[in-house]
C-alpha cells in the first residue's frame, strides 16, 4: 500500500468516526501497552554502487528484538487509534555476495551498525462487541523511521578502503497489522500481533571523498507480545 493511500484510508476513516466518538458511557478510553517486538527483515537492494565497487555487493539485516510501547485511545465500541513505538534497537548490516572484495572477507561480515526510531500511527478495527474477553483486530497506519548513531564497523572499512562515513535518510510508508486481544481481568488485557511496514532508505557511504550509494527496502515483518492497562 503506498503512503498516500495509506494517508487517505487513514485520514477518511478517522472523519468518518469523529460522530461516533462519545465520552458518555463508562468504557475507559485509554490504554497503555509494554512488552516485547520480534523483528525480523526481509531486506532487498540493488547493490552497492559507485567507484571501485565490485559488482553483487548486497547486504542482509539482522534480526533483533527490542522493548514495544504504545498508548491506545478507544474512538468508539470497534475503533482504536494507536500510537506504537518501541526502545531504538541497534541493526547490523551484514555483507552478502562474494566471500571476498579481494583479499577482504565479505560475505557474512558486519558492516554498519545503526540505531532507529520508527512510530507507527494505526487505526486498529476490533471485531465483536467490548463484553467479549478475546477479540481480534486489524489495523492500518503510517510509520515514519529516522536512523541514527550510525557506524561503519572495521570490517565495513576494510571493504571500502579506509575510515567511511555513512548516512542513511529518514522512511515514511504505510504499515498494516493483525492481532488478538485478551482480557485477562477488568482493566488488564494480553495483546498479541502480527504487522509488516514499509521501511527504507538511501544509504550514501563516503571514503576519503568517494562516495558510494545503495538503496535498501527493509521489508520488516514484527511479532508483538505485550500486557496492557486501561483507564
Amino acid at each position: 500500500m503506498t503512503t498516500s493511500l495509506t494517508m487517505k484510508v487513514l485520514s477518511g476513516a478517522l472523519l468518518a468516526l469523529a460522530t461516533c466518538v462519545t465520552h458518555a458511557d463508562a468504557v475507559p478510553n485509554n490504554s497503555v501497552y509494554a512488552g516485547a517486538y520480534f523483528l525480523s527483515f526481509k531486506p532487498t537492494s540493488p547493490g552497492l554502487q559507485g567507484p571501485f565497487t565490485v559488482p553483487g555487493l548486497n547486504a542482509s539485516v539482522d534480526n533483533v528484538t527490542t522493548t514495544y510501547l504504545a498508548y491506545i485511545r478507544r474512538l468508539s465500541p470497534n475503533f482504536d487509534l494507536e500510537l506504537a513505538a518501541g526502545i531504538p534497537p541497534t541493526t547490523t548490516v551484514v555483507g552478502q555476495g562474494p566471500a571476498s572484495v579481494g583479499s577482504v572477507p565479505y560475505n557474512g561480515q558486519k558492516l554498519i551498525t545503526a540505531k532507529w526510531l520508527s512510530p507507527t500511527l494505526l487505526l486498529n478495527y476490533k471485531f465483536f462487541s467490548e463484553d467479549k474477553a478475546l477479540r481480534p483486530y486489524v489495523g492500518i497506519g503510517i510509520n515514519h523511521t529516522i536512523f541514527y548513531d550510525r557506524t561503519v564497523t572495521a570490517a565495513g572499512q576494510a571493504v571500502t578502503g579506509g575510515p567511511t562515513s555513512v548516512s542513511l535518510s529518514p522512511s515514511t510508508g504505510g504499515a498494516a497489522v493483525v492481532g488478538l486481544s485478551y482480557r485477562l481481568q477488568d482493566r488488564w488485557f494480553a495483546h498479541a500481533s502480527y504487522s509488516v511496514s514499509n521501511i527504507h532508505t538511501s544509504a550514501v557511504a563516503d571514503t576519503a571523498g568517494i562516495v558510494r550509494t545503495t538503496h535498501l527496502d527493509f521489508g520488516p515483518r514484527s511479532v508483538v507480545l505485550a500486557v496492557g492497562y486501561t483507564f
